[in-house]
C-alpha cells in the first residue's frame, strides 16, 4: 500500500484545492493549512497534506449539506475540536508529544498531568497518589467496565467536590476516580504508590512488570474523538460530573463495536491459536467472512503504534516468552493474508498472557488507561461551557396534513 505523503509543495497543494497560489498562501495566512520550510537543497516551503484534505472536505461538504451531516460522524470531518491528540503521519501525540514515547518514558500519573494540565511535570496534586479502598463487592474481573461504572456511581454520590467544574477540582476528581478503579481491581490503593504498580501487586505480577503495565496505560489514554471519548464528553456538555463523564465513556466502551467487545475478540482468537494450525486458522476465518480480530486499522494504514510499540516492549523484556512467539506467529499470518498489523487490542492481550495476568485484564488496563482522556474531554466541553446538540435529519413518517 503506498504511503501516503505528509507534506506537498505548493504547487500539489493548490492543485488539489483546485485554487491559485495567492489564494493558498491566503489560506495559510488564516490558519487554514500549516506550512513550515522544507528540508531540501531549495527550502521551498511545504504544506501539511492533511490540512489540505481536510479543507477541501469541508469545501466539497459545503456543497453538500445532506452529505456532509451523513458523513460527519462516521471518521469524517472533525465535530468538535480538541487538543488533546493528533493522529497524524501514522502516529498520535498527546499535546504534542509523541504517544509511544511517552508509554517508554513516563508513568501514567505524569501523562495525566500532561493531558489534564499541559505539564507533566507539574508537581503532584495530592490526589494523585492518595490511599483508596474498595469492598471486594464492587469489582467483577469478568466484567471490567461495568463494574467500574458501579465503581464511581457509587463514590460519586460520597464525593462532596464532585460537583466542583473548575479545572484544579477536575483534576483531583480525575486522579481520585483513577485510584478508585485501581483499588476496585487490587483491592486496595496504598498512598504514594502508582497506579500500575497498585495493579501488579494486586496481579500478582512480577517486579519487571510494572513498566510495561505504565506503557500499556499510556498508550490507551486517548484516540482523538472515538464513540467513548464522545460519549464521556456529551455527559460533560450537559454538566454531569466528571465522574459521570467517565461512566458515560465506559459505558461506550464495554460495547461490542468498541474495545470491550474487540479485546473479547482477540483473547478468544489467541485461545485458537495455541490449539491449531495458525495460518490455517486465519484463513478458514476468512473463508467463513469472520475477518481476524485485532488486525488492521482504518487510522493507519502503516500499521497501529500503540499495537507495534506494545510488542516492542514485550520483546526488549522476554524475546523467548511464549505468549510473544504465539502473538508473532498470529501477527505474521495475519499481515501475509492481508497486508494488515496488530492493534492496539491485539498487543493489550499479548501482554496480558505473557505477565500471566488474568482473563479480561487487557481490558481492565483499556479502561484505566482511557479513563484519563475522558476526564481531559470533559475538562474541555466544561471550559466551553456549551451543551452538544446536534439535530436530527427526520427519516420516519410524514406528520397528518
Amino acid at each position: 500500500m503506498p504511503r501516503t505523503p505528509r507534506f506537498l509543495d505548493a504547487g500539489a497543494a493548490a492543485a488539489e484545492l483546485g485554487v491559485t497560489l495567492p489564494t493558498l498562501y491566503a489560506y495559510v495566512s488564516r490558519g487554514l493549512v500549516r506550512s513550515e520550510p522544507g528540508t531540501g537543497k531549495s527550502r521551498a516551503r511545504r504544506y501539511h497534506a492533511e490540512d489540505v484534505r481536510r479543507l477541501k472536505a469541508r469545501r466539497e461538504q459545503r456543497r453538500d449539506p445532506e452529505q456532509a451531516a451523513r458523513s460527519a460522524l462516521d471518521l469524517g470531518a472533525p465535530v468538535l475540536e480538541s487538543a488533546v491528540t493528533l493522529i497524524d503521519g501514522g502516529r498520535f501525540f498527546y499535546r504534542g508529544h509523541d504517544a509511544t514515547e511517552l508509554a517508554r518514558t513516563r508513568t501514567l500519573e505524569e501523562v495525566a498531568a500532561l493531558v489534564w494540565t499541559g505539564d507533566a511535570d507539574a508537581p503532584p496534586d495530592p490526589a494523585a497518589l492518595e490511599a483508596a479502598g474498595s469492598s471486594p463487592d464492587g469489582w467483577d474481573a469478568a466484567h471490567p467496565a461495568e463494574s467500574f461504572q458501579r465503581v464511581l456511581a457509587r463514590a460519586a454520590t460520597e464525593e462532596p467536590n464532585a460537583y466542583d467544574l473548575r479545572p484544579r477540582a477536575v483534576v483531583r476528581s480525575g486522579f481520585r476516580i483513577l485510584r478508585l478503579m485501581g483499588a476496585a481491581v487490587a483491592g486496595e490503593a496504598p498512598a504514594g504508590v502508582p497506579l500500575a504498580e497498585v495493579l501488579r501487586r494486586g496481579w500478582g505480577a512480577e517486579e519487571g512488570a510494572r513498566g510495561l503495565l505504565d506503557a500499556a496505560l499510556v498508550v490507551c489514554v486517548d484516540h482523538e474523538l472515538n464513540v467513548s471519548a464522545f460519549t464521556a464528553r456529551c455527559a460533560a456538555s450537559a454538566g454531569a460530573t466528571p465522574y459521570g463523564a467517565v461512566v458515560a465513556g465506559l459505558a461506550a466502551l464495554g460495547g461490542a463495536r468498541q474495545s470491550g467487545g474487540e479485546v473479547e475478540r482477540v483473547e478468544a482468537l489467541f485461545d485458537e491459536a495455541e490449539r491449531t494450525d495458525v495460518p490455517a486458522m486465519l484463513a478458514s476465518r476468512l473463508r467463513r467472512g469472520e475477518g481476524i480480530p485485532g488486525i488492521g486499522h482504518p487510522l493507519y494504514p502503516e500499521g497501529d503504534p500503540r499495537g507495534a510499540a506494545l510488542l516492542e516492549l514485550l520483546r526488549a523484556a522476554d524475546p523467548r516468552s511464549p505468549a510473544l512467539l504465539l502473538a508473532e506467529r498470529v501477527a505474521g499470518a495475519a499481515g501475509e493474508l492481508l497486508g494488515e498489523r496488530p492493534v492496539v487490542d491485539f498487543g493489550l492481550v499479548a501482554l496480558a498472557r505473557a505477565l500471566r495476568l488474568p482473563p479480561r485484564s487487557a481490558l481492565t488496563l483499556f479502561a484505566l488507561g482511557r479513563t484519563v482522556g475522558f476526564v481531559a474531554h470533559a475538562l474541555e466541553q466544561y471550559a466551553a461551557g456549551r451543551a452538544i446538540r446536534p439535530r436530527a435529519r427526520y427519516t420516519g413518517p410524514p406528520p397528518p396534513a
